[in-house]
């Protein structure tokens, strides 16, 4: 997991005093702007620039660019705050600069972890190879609530079980990427990519005029690409949806933007209906086939006839249509018993297996609490590690041993010794800052990445990817939920 404090590797100060960025001071941490700067043209004028802005006018610039959000309505939900529920996601217009060099290893990496995803989920829900030759424990993969045994003895159209994937990334004290989490089931965040770069693009062409930025605007056409490819065998000109929960889920700007960018229809489950095994979307003009859904509702609530009864999101019938071949779901159900956090941690030994290859982006060391040794040393040590429910998400129940009150370490050792099988345990890791705009002026917040990958006759990364941050001075939770915010990440070509 992430932790403040100083490193051996000391990035430079900022320029001398007088600039925005005179008295910025990364504070022992590597800082991803000011440690590139001298070796990279384009960098070192991004630096100029930025130095050379007015703290007022950007400032102003800000608050602008928040106001637009709002305006466009590019908000997410909090459903635990009962003040606030839907909030416009926080930005920072301090953009992260990640190089050509940087950019081709995470690239490259994604696409070997999510093939290595694809390959490990064929396989435990058909031949089970990896289990008979102990690679990881089949009690695992089958224990696990994510694992469907709905899905066994199929496989979707070419494979791809994965076919949206989104790999959250880390960087080090040495400035080292490592993956802290795969997402595997309905990943989400894509959306604000695109509409920060857009915003940046308005609100600060001067700091990016020729400066060569690889695009992110060919992500819709990918994706509709990808869902066509997937679509059932002998389809000719297949129509896709987007399936939403509805206007209250979290994300439901996400779900009209990706329906948009697509040009295809946003579908609620009431507007689907199966007959003879077959699904058709209700139209004023009668009722239209629909051969691929990108559904953005969980694997419970997808149909009531397979899983949850009490189920009113999902379409009675769905699973057997799928099953027959008559209709594609991106990302197939199951898909969660591959990104669960005990998971995580064989992921080294599963890129191995499939692929004869050794990881491109390392794995945060973890201790599964279900084994007998990571469980001993992870109750040893709860002070010192980074405590996470293996199926929690959006930062919830994760307790960070060395900022941890005295009875939260009392709570989570109850909780792990009740119940090991549900944590893991990671190190403390120094995690990289980046310059961010704050009320105090321009200062270090810590940052992830999470890029997104898209597969159906191949895999292609969005270039960037979500950059989220942690606003709060000191603070390593960086999602939306917990008081992050995010940035546009600007790929140097």
């Amino acid at each position: 997991m992430l932790q403040p404090g100083t490193s051996d590797q000391t990035s430079p100060r900022a320029t001398a005093a007088g600039g925005l960025l005179g008295a910025y001071d990364p504070d022992g941490f590597f800082c991803e702007l000011a440690s590139q700067r001298a070796g990279n043209p384009q960098v070192t004028q991004i630096w100029q620039r930025l130095d050379a802005m007015d703290r007022a006018s950007l400032r102003r610039r800000a608050r602008l660019a928040d106001q637009e959000l709002f305006n466009l309505g590019i908000t997410f939900t909090v459903y635990s705050d009962r003040d606030a529920i839907d909030r416009v996601l926080p930005f920072d217009v301090i953009p992260r600069i990640l190089t050509a060099r940087d950019w081709d290893q995470i690239r490259r990496g994604v696409e070997q972890r999510v093939t290595a995803i694809n390959l490990f989920l064929r396989d435990i829900y058909n031949t089970g190879h990896i289990f008979r030759d102990g690679v990881v424990p089949e009690e695992l993969v089958k224990r696990n609530p994510q694992y469907r045994r709905e899905m066994e003895d199929f496989v979707p159209p070419k494979g791809v079980y994965a076919h949206i994937a989104g790999i959250d990334i880390v960087r080090n004290e040495a400035g080292g990427f490592m993956v802290l989490e795969d997402n595997a089931r309905t990943p989400s965040g894509v959306s604000y990519v695109i509409e920060n770069r857009h915003l940046m693009m308005r609100a600060f062409p001067d700091l990016a005029e020729g400066i060569a930025i690889a695009d992110v605007d060919d992500y819709g056409r990918q994706l509709a690409k990808t869902l066509q490819a997937v679509a059932p065998a002998n389809v000719t000109g297949p129509t896709a949806v987007v399936l939403t929960p509805g206007t209250f889920n979290s994300a439901y700007f996400e779900h009209i933007f990706l329906a948009r960018e697509m040009g295809v229809p946003l579908v609620e489950g009431r507007d689907l209906v199966v007959e003879n095994d077959r699904v058709f979307m209700r139209t004023t003009s009668g009722l239209e086939p629909v051969h691929v859904i990108y559904r953005r509702i969980d694997d419970d609530f997808l149909d009531p006839h397979a899983f949850r009864k009490e189920s009113t999101l999902g379409v009675p019938g769905l699973f057997a249509a799928y099953r027959k071949g008559n209709v594609t779901l991106a990302n197939a159900v199951g898909t969660g018993a591959a990104d669960d956090k005990a998971i995580y941690a064989y992921m080294p030994r599963i890129i191995k297996y499939y692929l004869q290859q050794d990881p491109i982006l390392n794995n945060v060391d973890t201790h599964i609490c279900r084994e007998k040794g990571g469980l001993a040393y992870t109750l040893d040590n709860l002070d010192k590690l980074v405590t996470k429910p293996v199926g929690g998400s959006g930062g919830y129940g994760v307790v960070v041993g060395p900022h941890a009150s005295q009875k939260a370490l009392r709570e989570v050792r109850r909780q792990v010794e009740a119940d090991p099988a549900n944590f893991i345990s990671q190190p403390m890791i120094k995690l990289s800052v980046v310059p961010t705009l704050t009320r105090q002026g321009v200062e270090p917040r810590h940052v992830d990445l999470r890029p997104f990958a898209v597969t159906g006759d191949s895999t292609w990364v969005l270039p960037g990817g979500l950059s989220r941050v942690a606003l709060k001075r000191g603070s390593l939770v960086v999602n939306s939920s917990q008081g992050g915010g995010s940035k546009d990440t600007w790929v140097l070509a």
